[in-house]
């Protein structure tokens, strides 16, 4: 498996906000988001075998463990690594975008974080939107909003699915104010829950946190 980072931090957004968590950044991603914060790990990384990867982990005391890229589910040993982890009894949420098939992860005890891409990402032609459908009440549903254009997006979506999981809503960083997203929602009586990147207000957009 090719990864670009492990790192010991607190989970900044969705449902696990505030968590400390171990954190697998798995090198590559299919999607070239106009937003995006992680381009370093769009080509670097390092091969390494999963024991490899496991005894990294295990260095820490922590159980909780966050997949995230780039796109984890490009690598192919991906559910190999899960079921490895699910068996040292590791809590698992895998962040994948949604332009990716889900559902082998479906069947594992894990949690999906989904983000489905929304317009000014340049992405949102990319996604598959029958995977919302495939989401548990144990996952997440993820919109990363940058403007009204992806608010009204994904309030669509919400509507027209009717998504099993909880929905998180996000600010992009330092483009949208959660101020006015929060209103929106209010406004509208959404039920979906305000994300703000916790990790980047405790240390700055930056690596390995």
């Amino acid at each position: 498996m090719k990864i670009n980072e492990i790192f010991y931090s607190i989970q900044g957004e969705g449902r696990n906000a505030g968590l400390p968590t171990i954190f697998v950044r798995a090198t590559g991603c299919n999607l070239r988001c106009s937003y995006c914060d992680t381009k370093y790990a769009y080509y670097d990384g390092e091969d390494m075998e999963l024991h490899e990867i496991m005894e990294r982990i295990k260095k820490w005391k922590c159980k909780r463990v966050c997949l995230t890229g780039g796109e984890p589910l490009l690598q192919e040993d991906m559910p190999e690594f899960v079921d490895m982890l699910l068996n040292n009894e590791y809590e698992i949420n895998i962040e994948t975008n949604g332009s990716m098939d889900i559902s082998e992860m479906a069947k594992r005890d894990a949690v999906i974080s989904m983000d489905m891409k929304c317009p000014s990402s340049g992405m949102h032609n990319e996604m598959k939107e029958g995977n919302i459908q495939i989401l548990r009440k144990r996952d997440e549903l993820k919109f990363i909003i940058g403007e009204r254009e992806d608010y009204e997006y994904a309030k669509n979506l919400i509507k027209k699915h009717k998504p099993a999981c909880e929905v998180v809503m996000q600010p992009v960083w330092e483009k949208m104010d959660a101020r006015e997203l929060a209103g929106w929602i209010l406004e509208d009586g959404i039920d979906a829950r305000l994300s703000i990147q916790i990790h980047k207000i405790l240390w700055g957009n930056r690596k390995g946190i």
